[in-house]
């Protein structure tokens, strides 16, 4: 800005050079502040993560970062097809010097669907307790928007430690968290759909994560284990994939979600001309025309300042048994974070309580109900 103080009187002469610069200046000040606008926005939504991430240069796989726990010996590690790239300590706030569980930097590659992607994974306190050494665990898989980064489920909505709490509070049994974005193929929204000729992203959250999470880690491999929970792009992913695949998530928690997936740039031609294809994925084509699924599901909205309170209400009308579904909506909110943190300290708990823990496997905390969402 100062330099425009500086230059602009040497442009005031009537010259065609000098009306140039003029132009030229007032065209780079308008690109410096939608520039600075669009940072603003996407440091407060968490879009991209980078700009490689943005340009879609950075591929899926995470970079190796410096390990932050010198407890952890590499070479003890589980193998599998789950890289563990670093471990830390998840503070628990309500005791002094407990831990709330560790949470994992990793990788997680998919045998059917060969694509790889960067996650967190939260391991609760319990899942380090001799008394639970042979304990298989729940899973909660928890997905951001489009295009999200992972990292804004721990730094923005605090999953884990809200986790750590609820467990510690006997509201959720010991439960595992795999934290990621729907973007596995990144720059592309998939929509978290099998693209014909493309990238087998259903494939990758519905078969290949539970195989290479029960390689790795002591987890329930049943729908009744699993359950996902996503905001916007991934609270659609989260209904549409326990919908389409009961026999991998039994339970399912959509945050300001829509019910069919857009069609514009980012996402190309997700159906290859397929008009059954295209119903599949819209929601309310399968819950008007296919035999509603044994899963039981959450939405929330807001009656002023969300644009999909209307569909949300239709979709509730829509389910029929053995479907069930259960609504949180808020007087007012958006579509952003801030929303999101007022729903989630219900939506987690209520989601766990819908999982049960895996044949075989013990666990001392019986929850204390959350209270019921309702409309």
């Amino acid at each position: 800005m100062a330099s425009v103080w500086w230059i602009w009187p040497r442009l005031s002469v009537r010259t065609w050079p000098a009306i140039a610069g003029r132009v030229g200046v007032l065209l780079g000040n308008q690109i410096l502040t939608l520039a600075a606008l669009a940072l603003l926005l996407n440091n407060y939504f968490g879009f991209y993560s980078s700009w490689g991430d943005l340009f879609g240069t950075n591929g899926s796989i995470a970079a190796p970062i410096v390990r932050d726990d010198q407890n952890v010996d590499p070479a003890q590690e589980p193998a599998g097809k789950v890289q563990i790239i670093s471990s830390a300590h998840v503070p628990l706030i309500t005791r002094e010097g407990d831990t709330g569980g560790r949470l994992q930097r990793v990788v997680i590659s998919g045998a059917t669907s060969r694509l790889s992607s960067p996650a967190y994974v939260y391991l609760p306190p319990q899942y380090f307790e001799k008394k639970y050494a042979t304990t298989r665990f729940p899973v909660i898989l928890a997905l951001t928007g489009y295009p999200g980064d992972a990292g804004n489920l721990v730094t923005r909505m605090n999953l884990p430690t809200l986790a750590a709490k609820a467990i510690d509070r006997n509201e959720m049994v010991p439960t595992i968290m795999v934290l990621m974005r729907p973007t596995v193929a990144p720059p592309r929204d998939t929509e978290c759909m099998d693209v014909p000729g493309g990238p087998q992203v259903e494939t990758y959250f519905t078969k290949d994560l539970r195989e290479s999470m029960a390689a790795t880690f002591r987890v329930g491999t049943e729908a009744a284990n699993w359950g996902v929970l996503g905001g916007s792009t991934g609270g659609y992913c989260a209904l549409k994939m326990s919908m389409r695949h009961p026999e991998a998530f039994s339970a399912a928690v959509a945050l300001s979600g829509y019910y069919k997936p857009p069609i514009d740039s980012t996402t190309g031609d997700l159906f290859g001309g397929s008009r059954q294809l295209k119903d599949q994925n819209d929601l309310m084509w399968r819950l008007g025309n296919l035999p509603h699924p044994p899963i039981s599901v959450l939405v929330t909205s807001s009656k002023k300042g969300e644009s999909n309170y209307k569909a949300t209400l239709d979709f509730l009308d829509a389910v029929k048994p053995p479907m069930q579904a259960s609504s949180l909506i808020l007087p007012s909110g958006g579509h952003n974070f801030n929303t999101w943190n007022r729903e989630v300290p219900q939506a987690l708990p209520w989601l766990a309580q819908q999982l049960h823990m895996p044949d075989g496997g013990t666990s001392s905390a019986t929850p204390t109900p959350a209270s019921s969402p309702s409309s």
